[in-house]
C-alpha cells in the first residue's frame, strides 16, 4: 500500500523545511501529530527518533519513528512498525521557482495490512495527510508573509534615516 501526494507552497524552501524540521513547535500549527517530541537528540537527524500521537480513527496511536535519511533542505525518511504493520514515510523538498513543491510518499508492508485495508485505514491515512500537508502550507506562507513584512518595514525605516 502506498500514500503519495503534493502540496505547492508559497513561501521558499529554506522556511518550509524550517517549519517541518522544528519539531518543538510542532504544537502550534500540526493537528495531525500531536504531543510531538524527540526521543533522542536536541534536533531532526539521522538515527533520531520523533514520537507522537496520531488518530487515524477514535483512539490516538503513539508513534515512534526512527530517521532513516535526512539530507538538509531536501528529504527526511523516516520508519517504524505498529501492530504488524510497517511503515516507511519520505518527504521531499523541491524548490521551484519562488515556490517549494513538498511531496509525502508512505509505504506500508505487513501481515495486517490486508485487515488494515479492509478497516480503511489508507483513506483515512491518506486524509491526515492531506491535512498533515496543508498545516505545513499555512504555518510557512504565513512565515514567509511576515519574513516579507519586516524586510519592508526594515527598508521602510532604513530609507528614511
Amino acid at each position: 500500500m502506498m500514500i503519495r501526494e503534493v502540496i505547492k507552497i508559497n513561501a521558499p524552501v529554506e522556511t518550509v523545511w524550517q517549519v517541518f524540521t522544528e519539531t518543538g513547535n510542532w504544537s502550534d500549527w500540526n493537528t495531525v501529530c500531536r504531543d510531538c517530541r524527540l526521543e533522542n537528540g536536541e534536533a531532526m537527524a539521522k538515527g533520531g527518533c520523533l514520537s507522537f500521537a496520531l488518530s487515524p480513527f477514535i483512539f490516538p496511536v503513539r508513534i515512534a519513528p526512527v530517521i532513516e535519511r535526512f539530507i538538509e533542505g531536501k528529504i527526511v525518511t523516516w520508519s517504524g512498525s505498529k501492530w504488524g504493520i510497517h511503515a516507511r514515510h519520505t518527504f521531499l523538498f523541491k524548490r521551484v521557482d519562488d515556490w517549494t513543491s513538498l511531496e509525502s510518499v508512505e509505504t506500508f508492508s505487513g501481515p495486517m495490512l490486508w485487515p488494515a485495508r479492509v478497516a480503511g485505514v489508507q483513506t483515512r491515512l491518506h486524509e491526515l495527510t492531506k491535512k498533515l500537508l496543508s498545516a505545513i502550507k499555512t504555518e510557512a506562507e504565513g512565515r514567509a508573509k511576515n519574513r516579507n513584512k519586516d524586510k519592508a518595514i526594515a527598508y521602510e525605516t532604513h530609507g528614511k534615516m
